[in-house]
């Protein structure tokens, strides 16, 4: 009865997406006290931490702000470096005594150093990789307290981007009895994939921390999508005293549901030791069953040739910082999936858990990043500070964390590595990293991106990858595959197109920055290096070996606010030359989720399922008879548009080409005829405008834009109306400012005050503009463009929640949501 309650436990977790996962953990988030200073002695277990703050995590207090000129806008204007303190008091019964009792940070922003009970435990200084340490010795029992201290110092000049700081992932109590599946203790691969059979290997590690040599039986339990036990297989190991052992086992599953983009069937492996009879330890992992290969002529996945439509994405969620919680990363993956995205590349470091959880789920590629810089430095207080003692185990336990999810197809062991110059020793590094990821997993190929052309390739640093990521050099895709036809190439980054939402700058032109501080959404700017996405799509159609492209980037993020701000090292690494101007203007995608006119550009590419789009806005007063631009992006055959009803002519699609201004590196010529739009020039007058699009010579979809008049209500829609009661769920609230019949207000900037009853709280406002200073943690926003946004996050207590939005001057409007 024991086994058949503790597998019942473990089926439940896994059910909620939990991965590498055991009954007895302890979830410590809660009841945390913070301080955000210099303490001397706060790690001593009598140190008086009344006065401090009292939080559950994950927490970040950088995003908390507030933006000041002082800080970096480079890194986003806010507060992230300093020192921070973390303390929690628990305690363990008498039962616990003899167990093997480790305490695991998925995450901690970073230099982490941790004490329990006054005595030092260790240090981490990565903090975007997660870790723990076994504390046994350090604990008192019964009725004594324990205090566990953690200490953070993220400093200046240690990113290129927002890096968050505070212990932002989550935080696990692990006991165990003596013998037990180590840390990340199971390595899953699956070398024979079909639809006939799937042949899985399991090597899973055991620890044994007791005094005695151990026998135990290792037995795997294999149970489908839809909750069968359909294998099992046992292997009897002894396990040395203080030492570990590997158990290695295959397993046939007839007939297996294969992991694919469109059918991303998960598998849940449930391990249990028993030793002397009785089960010590149960364990829980999921994996998908797949076949990956790659070669010169392109990826395959489960035999059949995939081309990556990709996103790079940094791993801040705009107002909620670094923190993590599953339902942003859920929902930020879900609006790529609906741009037609299939590939995620997690620039420039190793992702949360949570994050491959829901690739994962979702059938999404993943290109796993372990660093932004190696030895060399990008900015003085980077990762080349720890490079030389943390490489290797960072690397390796990245690799280790992750390579039991299907997902992953890669991994990158770097971006834009300054040893790439280096014609002595930089291909020796390269050399030696990818030596660690054969090591750690011979299954999947490494690879890095390279921004440089062409000495990596000359000086023997390429060719130490076994795929070659390229950075924005669409222009040399031909000469690099026939000058290197053994390497395997994509576009590891590509366009840098930037726009802020809503913008429209009149007339089109190619600019490097503008007064207003904002890029027009036309898209056609971006720094030097950078070209709309129509010129990538052109020679990736030229070049059907590349593999695909991951664009910079899927969503806006906090820092690096290009074409603003600064360039590297020609500002002493700071930014703020066009204050406020601090964060990204590269997303297709704005800090809120809201799409940008970009998005469905990539949408028109990507995808197959009718769409039509068309920009730009239609409110131009005082422009009256003055010609604007306006473009239309979709997948069908041809479009026509009508100004208040009178058709300005039929564009048919690969025919009617689109003249883009272009300039950018290694580009001849200063235009682009682009396939990929359809545009008219038409003078304005106030009213409407309306795009019909056609398929095989049928209407099947059309758009239409009004002049709105002035502002007259919010409105308020919401992404899921029921969440859970966990304290951690989260509602995504749309806001906009129409006009008195339901009309966008594209220009409408007006405040908007949140106020909000009930079991939940408001943990986010934003607005997607790039340059405003107001609070994330409010409870007003600025519109922007006609629209801003609110989150709202669950208590653990089941019930309902009332949000209302207030405008000046404008009809109020509210949304319910239950939590259950």
């Amino acid at each position: 009865m024991k086994k058949l309650i503790l597998r019942t436990v473990l089926v439940f977790l896994c059910l909620l997406g939990i991965q590498n996962s055991r009954a007895q953990d302890i979830n410590f988030n809660d009841s945390w006290s913070f301080f955000n200073d210099k303490a001397p002695g706060a790690e001593k277990p009598n140190f008086d931490d009344s006065k401090w703050r009292e939080l559950n995590l994950p927490h970040d207090w950088a995003i908390e702000g507030p933006f000041d000129i002082k800080y970096n806008a480079r890194a986003g204007g806010l507060p992230f470096h300093g020192t921070g303190w973390y303390r929690k008091n628990f305690k363990l019964s008498s039962d616990k005594k003899g167990k093997v009792v480790r305490v695991e940070f998925e995450g901690a922003m970073y230099d982490a150093h941790v004490w329990v009970n006054g005595q030092f435990v260790g240090n981490r200084p990565y903090g975007y990789i997660g870790f723990e340490f076994d504390i046994s010795k350090y604990l008192k029992f019964g009725n004594e307290n324990n205090v566990i201290a953690v200490r953070l110092e993220p400093k200046d000049l240690s990113s290129r981007w927002y890096p968050g700081a505070g212990l932002y992932r989550s935080v696990w109590l692990k006991i165990d009895e003596p013998v037990y599946v180590g840390q990340w203790g199971t390595y899953i691969a699956t070398p024979t994939v079909s639809d006939k059979l799937g042949v899985v290997q399991n090597e899973t590690t055991v620890e044994n921390k007791s005094n005695q040599k151990a026998k135990v039986v290792v037995k795997h339990d294999y149970v489908s999508p839809a909750g069968i036990t359909v294998a099992s297989i046992d292997d009897e190991i002894e396990v040395p005293a203080n030492s570990s052992a590997v158990s290695a086992t295959y397993t046939n599953i007839k007939n297996p549901k294969i992991w694919d983009i469109d059918s991303p069937n998960l598998y849940e492996v449930v391990t249990t030791i028993v030793q002397n009879g009785k089960i010590v330890d149960s364990y829980s992992s999921k994996i998908g069953l797949r076949s990956i290969s790659f070669d010169t002529d392109g990826f395959y996945l489960n035999g059949k040739k995939v081309r990556f439509n990709g996103v790079c994405l940094h791993h801040d969620n705009g107002a909620l910082g670094s923190a993590v919680y599953k339902r942003a990363d859920e929902r930020k993956l879900q609006i790529m999936k609906n741009m037609g995205v299939n590939a995620i590349r997690t620039s420039h470091n190793p992702p949360s858990r949570e994050f491959l959880e829901v690739c994962d789920e979702l059938g999404l590629l993943v290109l796993d990043e372990a660093f932004d810089t190696w030895k060399v430095e990008k900015v003085p207080n980077g990762y080349n500070v720890f490079f030389e003692e943390w490489a290797e185990r960072d690397l390796k336990d990245m690799i280790k964390r992750d390579r039991n999810h299907p997902s992953i197809i890669m991994w990158s062991t770097g971006n834009e590595i300054h040893e790439q110059h280096d014609k002595k020793n930089g291909w020796k590094v390269a050399k030696m990293l990818h030596e660690y990821c054969v090591e750690m997993d011979p299954t999947r190929p490494s690879t890095f991106g390279m921004n440089n052309f062409e000495a990596p390739y000359k000086m023997n640093f390429a060719q130490q990858a076994d795929i070659a990521g390229i950075n924005y050099k669409p222009t040399k895709y031909k000469y690099i595959h026939e000058t290197y036809p053994q390497l395997a190439l994509y576009g590891s980054e590509t366009s840098s197109c930037t726009s802020s939402r809503g913008i429209y700058h009149l007339p089109i032109e190619k600019y490097e920055t503008h007064e207003s501080l904002h890029v027009t959404s036309y898209d056609i700017i971006g720094p030097p290096w950078a070209y709309p996405p129509d010129v990538e799509f052109h020679f990736q159609e030229q070049n059907p070996n590349i593999m695909g492209e991951f664009i910079w980037t899927g969503f806006d993020y906090l820092g690096e606010p290009t074409p603003y701000g600064g360039k590297d090292n020609s500002t002493n690494g700071y930014w703020n030359g066009h204050w406020p101007s601090h964060a990204s203007y590269f997303g297709a995608v704005d800090m809120c989720g809201f799409p940008k006119d970009r998005f469905y550009l990539y949408q028109s590419h990507w995808t197959t399922k009718p769409m039509i789009h068309l920009l730009p806005h239609w409110n131009w007063k005082g422009m009256e008879g003055e010609t604007i631009p306006v473009y239309c992006y979709t997948n069908l055959d041809a479009a026509e548009l009508f100004v208040n009803g009178k058709s300005m002519g039929k564009k048919v699609k690969g025919k009617d080409l689109t003249e883009l201004i272009v300039k950018f590196s290694r580009y001849e010529g200063d235009s682009f005829q682009s396939k990929y739009r359809l545009s008219w020039e038409v003078p304005y007058q106030a009213g409407n405008i309306k795009v019909v699009g056609y398929k095989n010579g049928k209407i099947v979809k059309e758009e239409q834009i009004f002049t709105a008049g002035k502002p007259a209500k919010v409105s308020l829609s919401v992404d899921r109306k029921e969440i859970a009661a966990d304290g951690s769920d989260l509602s995504y609230v749309t806001v906009k400012v129409l006009d008195k019949n339901g009309n966008l207000c594209p220009d409408a900037d007006n405040l908007v005050q949140f106020s909000l009853r009930g079991e939940g709280e408001i943990v986010g406002v934003d607005n997607g503009n790039q340059i405003s200073l107001e609070p994330f943690q409010a409870k007003q926003r600025k519109a922007f463009s006609g629209m801003c946004l609110a989150i709202i996050k669950s208590t653990k207590k089941a019930g309902k929640i009332k949000l209302t939005a207030n405008s000046k001057g404008l009809k109020r409007s509210t949304v319910s949501i239950t939590t259950k």
